[in-house]
């Protein structure tokens, strides 16, 4: 057993592990926000629409490699808690490589993947001219970004969230600065917010090996017939492709209720994407908690340690609940104003106050299924993650083709949130199955 699972979980260590990913996901907007103020005295409107319709491309792109920083906190977690110091190390190089070796396949590949991304998104030639420039410049840190995703789950595993705040506030300090000087001082227009960009993401790749070098301290992360054991290769395959497979499916989820609200009218669509907003809100204040449960989980089952997996388990979800209750309780007070914020067509403010309701729903439903995924992703229980998701993508559809036809974007919203019970449900069913594998010890 690890020494990490035999420190009681408490609600400190919970809240230790936590607040610093809420912290962090707090910076992300702030970072978009400059991008397009500083573009925006540029005195045109398609510098604008350029950097972000590519950093939405590039930014869906990497979004494919997402399974490489929540496999990697699983697996970490488990070694750390079995007190397999070798293969903690082993698997940040298994990362670092992978992360690497997508980037490179994403430069490699910029040409078709960038002009598949603008059939679907098309834009005007002015706008998809900077663009292209945007992304053919700001691709080159494709592979310190992906790598960064491995950093990261590797970090999450041994609670070292912390460090995990200085890189995104580093990282975003830096373009913000760079933002300014590259744009606004040496009027390099769109390709300064580009490379910008490209040099923040490589520094936040080095601090991140420098808050991991004492992995590198020790000859297990070059010990190259563990690193490239096939047995564990085969593993982390699985373990990753299922995670992609589960993330696919339930972006397809999102696309097609955006997709389907756009078939209800301008409007309408308008008003579901300010509301959407209000979704992603409660997804940044509740990572932290799922990241704390995927960490505690992780170690609790590298241990055996029936306990502790359901102590942490129990103290995350608990802290998520009483969140998504102050969640809800704000968007119930406080959603007219949000919504006044995002938007200032009143018809379109109208429709958005006709759907608050399902808003306000939305964290109290979303909370299982946020919570059992990390559970599941500290459990590396990825194969119940992808079966149960395809389940309630299911669920959604039939849903979909029973409400939306008769009761129109009220329907649509119903499906979305029966799916994230349908989510919810499942996996609760698999719970009692993955406390089976972990064992009756401690």
């Amino acid at each position: 057993m690890g020494v990490e699972a035999l420190r009681p979980v408490t609600h400190g260590r919970v809240l230790k592990i936590a607040i610093p990913i809420v912290i962090s996901n707090a910076t992300v907007p702030i970072l978009g926000a400059v991008d397009t103020g500083v573009v925006g005295q540029l005195g045109a409107a398609a510098p604008i629409g350029a950097v972000g319709l590519g950093a939405v491309i590039l930014t869906g792109i990497y979004w494919v490699f997402g399974f490489l920083r929540m496999g990697t906190t699983g697996l970490t977690g488990q070694a750390l808690g079995a007190g397999q110091a070798g293969e903690v190390a082993a698997l940040l190089t298994r990362a670092l490589m992978i992360g690497l070796a997508g980037g490179m396949a994403v430069i490699a590949l910029q040409v078709p993947l960038f002009a598949g991304a603008f059939r679907i998104a098309p834009a005007s030639p002015e706008v998809e001219a900077m663009a292209r420039d945007y992304m053919a410049i700001r691709v080159w840190s494709a592979p310190a970004m992906i790598a960064l995703y491995g950093v990261t789950g590797w970090l999450i595993a041994q609670e070292r969230t912390r460090a995990v705040l200085v890189i995104q506030v580093l990282m975003n300090g830096v373009n913000v600065g760079l933002d300014l000087w590259f744009v606004l001082g040496l009027g390099w227009g769109v390709e300064g917010v580009a490379r910008a960009t490209v040099i923040a993401e490589w520094g936040g790749l080095a601090l991140g090996l420098w808050f991991c070098r004492a992995a590198f301290g020790v000859p297990a992360w070059r010990d190259w017939p563990r690193v490239f054991d096939a047995a564990r290769l085969r593993n982390m395959a699985s373990v990753n492709g299922d995670i992609l497979l589960r993330s696919l499916m339930l972006q397809a989820i999102f696309i097609s209720f955006l997709f389907l609200g756009a078939g209800l009218g301008d409007v309408t669509l308008a008003a579901n994407q300010v509301l959407m907003q209000f979704l992603n809100i409660t997804a940044f204040a509740l990572d932290g908690f799922a990241f704390a449960a995927e960490a505690i989980v992780a170690q609790a089952c590298g241990a055996r340690a029936l306990a502790m997996l359901r102590r942490g388990a129990l103290l995350a979800s608990l802290w998520a609940f009483v969140i998504c209750l102050g969640i809800a309780a704000g968007y119930a007070l406080f959603g007219p104003l949000l919504i006044d914020l995002m938007a200032t067509a009143p018809e379109v403010r109208a429709e958005a106050r006709r759907f608050l309701p399902y808003a306000v729903a939305a964290p109290l439903l979303g909370l299982g299924p946020f919570m059992l995924d990390g559970i599941f992703i500290g459990a590396t229980r990825s194969r119940d993650m992808r079966n149960m998701m395809a389940l309630s993508l299911a669920i959604y559809a039939v849903a979909v083709a029973l409400f939306t036809a008769a009761l129109g974007n009220h329907g649509l919203w119903l499906a979305l949130l029966v799916s994230f019970a349908a989510r919810g449900l499942t996996l609760g069913l698999r719970y009692p199955a993955l406390e089976r594998a972990i064992g009756p010890r401690a």
